[in-house]
């Protein structure tokens, strides 16, 4: 079995903490007079909380590794004799299989909830929440299919791949932004190029072209465009979309996307030797590890979490930064006070689910997969 590489491990769980903790922050959900839950936002209010989604939005770490470990994985299979459709096959089902578990057994949990008495209101929000981080799963699985083409460029274009797929970006943008223009549809031909980017970029690092210049480079580079797109042609502040904005920086993405990616790489590059000596301290480390066991899972049952403790909160009536409209600092706080209580009900559904997300996989594995690094775990 092979070693597992913790600054990669490392990387994979920040980027899950910001994700979780990000959502958990801009998601409220506020009681309403019929019993139920609607959703809401605390950065329709709250213009100084948007750039706290810059730390917070991390996918472009997860596509960074992602893009590393599937280019190894696939150099691995190849070597022992394994065909790209197979390699393929196996790791989307790696990837699909918490899904499709925790699809199955919503739509068996909601109804028994609806006759013991949930709302049709926290229904309907809970599968609005559910679904919503699926769309990154969709992209990141659609990637991941890609991965062989991915390897195929990278050995004929190397680094300028990538800073191709960050000017297709631009051009959309141009088109979506430009002089009399409106934002429309045309926006969504950049998901794919906006998200390759960091994917692409892992496979560059792990056929050695990533090294402490070029990670310089794109820290300094990416910090550039950020602030140029952010102060000279006022790109939204916020990462992420804001209820009731004409524009998104993420739905569909734009140069932002790219731009806080490369700064993210380019650090996180940079410090890896500090990172590498966190995370040999031991209660770190085990952390890590056991976030990285459970990584998709984690990405299906956050927000369920969320809607199980606000419901049950709203039933003792409104308490702060659960059931109440999250205009103000003081809602912030509270939220931010509830994460604990939150993290122990998702890790408690994590255990809960996990046997019926690991049964006996309809696809065969080999040996040798067992040690292959994939999202969410390294078997």
């Amino acid at each position: 079995m092979q070693q597992r590489d913790r600054f990669i491990d490392g990387l994979r769980a920040l980027a899950i903490l910001g994700v979780v903790g990000g959502h958990w922050l801009v998601g409220a959900l506020v009681a309403t007079p019929a019993g139920g839950l609607r959703i809401d936002s605390p950065l329709r209010y709250l213009q100084w909380l948007h750039p706290a989604t810059w730390f917070l939005q991390m996918l472009g770490l997860f596509f960074l590794v992602g893009g590393y470990t599937a280019a190894q994985g696939l150099r691995r299979a190849r070597a022992r004799g394994e065909t790209d459709a197979e390699w393929v096959r196996r790791r989307l089902w790696r990837i699909g299989r918490p899904v499709v578990a925790a699809t199955m057994i919503l739509a068996v949990a909601l109804p028994l909830l609806g006759v013991l008495g949930l709302g049709a209101g926290t229904a309907r929000t809970t599968v609005v929440l559910f679904l919503q981080p699926l769309w990154f799963m969709a992209v990141y699985a659609v990637i991941t299919a890609l991965t062989p083409y991915a390897l195929r460029l990278d050995r004929r274009g190397g680094l300028w791949v990538v800073l191709a797929l960050a000017a297709a970006v631009a051009v959309v943008d141009l088109v979506r932004f430009g002089p009399d223009v409106e934002p429309a549809a045309v926006g969504y031909l950049s998901v794919l190029p906006a998200w390759c980017f960091a994917y692409q970029l892992g496979v560059a690092w792990s056929a050695g072209r990533v090294d402490r210049r070029v990670a310089g480079g794109l820290l300094a580079g990416g910090l550039a465009l950020f602030v140029f797109l952010l102060t000279v042609l006022e790109y939204p502040v916020s990462i992420v979309s804001v209820p009731g904005s004409p524009r998104s920086n993420s739905n569909p993405p734009s140069l932002m996307v790219p731009a806080l990616a490369a700064i993210q790489a380019g650090a996180a590059l940079l410090l890896r030797d500090r990172i590498e000596r966190l995370l040999r301290r031991p209660r770190v480390w085990a952390a890590v590890a056991v976030l990285n066991l459970s990584a998709m899972s984690v990405f299906c049952w956050h927000q369920v979490a969320l809607v199980g403790v606000s419901e049950v909160a709203r039933r003792f009536g409104t308490l702060p930064g659960l059931g109440d409209a999250p205009v103000d600092i003081g809602w912030v706080a509270a939220r931010l006070a509830w994460y604990p209580v939150l993290a122990l009900v998702l890790a408690g559904l994590v255990v809960l689910v996990r046997p019926y997300e690991h049964p006996v996989p309809a696809v065969a594995l080999k040996p040798a997969d067992t040690a292959e690094t994939a999202e969410p775990v390294s078997r």
